[in-house]
This record gives C-alpha cells, structure tokens and sequence, in this order.
C-alpha cells in the first residue's frame, strides 16, 4: 500500500501534546512511521515536502523529519514532473486547495498513492475522487479494519 504524508504529518509529533487529539494524532502518525520502516507500507516523498522541511526553524527537528524521509521514501516525485505535476495542482487549487497543499495532493495522485495522510482538517475537507484523504487516525481505522 502506498502513502503520502503532508509535512503537518511530519510535523504533528512535535505540537503541542496536552490536547488530546493532538497526542492521539501523534501516536497514530509514530504508528505509520513504523509499519514504513517495517516495509509494510511504501512512502512517497517529493520536492514540495523537501522544500517545506528545509523551511523549518527548527533545525533538530528538521534533520530528525529530513533522516525519515531520506530513509524511508521509496517514491520521489521531483520538479522533473513539471507539466503532469502543475496541471494536476492546478486542478486542485481550481477547487480552492492552496498551492502548496495543491502541490502534495498532485505528487501523492501522480506517484499512484493509496492514501494521503494530513492532519489538516480544512484542507481534508475537500473531497478528490482519485486519492482517499483521511487523517492519520482515520487512515488506521481504515486500514486495520481490512
């Protein structure tokens, strides 16, 4: 099965984690981050998610999200992508998903995802026919019911 993670995804472990659904989001999130590393999902990376990491203050953080991805990612989708890459983005900021976001649905589409895993409830609240999006929780709840 394969996977895109948003960069909110990467980032959740590190919130703030005295709210529940935070912390619940986090677990499931170190949950999937394990079965990648046991091989028994195949994760896709692109570019849009390079750039993002290497914009985080946070340099700690930064290097333990970038070791992750550097390790894990089976699938990358560059700027070499360009044309498919940009119509398909352009598809979705049609539809009124921010560029960025945009950029991460059409590199998690394009590479053939199952699923695209975020965190971000507005940008989850749209509905792409080619990919499901669910939260990290309900990608688990999902799954571990097949």
């Amino acid at each position: 099965m394969r996977i895109y993670l948003d960069m909110c995804c990467y980032n959740r472990p590190y919130d703030d984690q005295s709210q529940i659904k935070i912390a619940m989001e986090t677990q499931a999130k170190l949950y999937i981050q394990n079965l990648v590393e046991a091989g028994e999902l195949e994760l896709v990376g692109s570019f849009i998610l390079d750039f993002e990491c290497s914009q985080n203050p946070f340099e700690m953080r930064k290097r333990a999200i970038l070791k992750f991805m550097h390790e894990n990612i089976k699938i990358y989708v560059g700027q070499d992508c360009g044309a498919i890459l940009t119509k398909k983005a352009d598809e979705f900021m049609s539809i009124g998903i921010k560029e960025k976001d945009a950029l991460h649905l059409a590199s998690a589409v394009i590479s053939g995802c199952d699923y695209f895993i975020s965190t971000d409830i507005r940008l989850l609240k749209h509905k792409i026919g080619e990919i499901k999006m669910l939260t990290p929780i309900g990608f688990i709840s999902e799954t571990e019911a097949e």
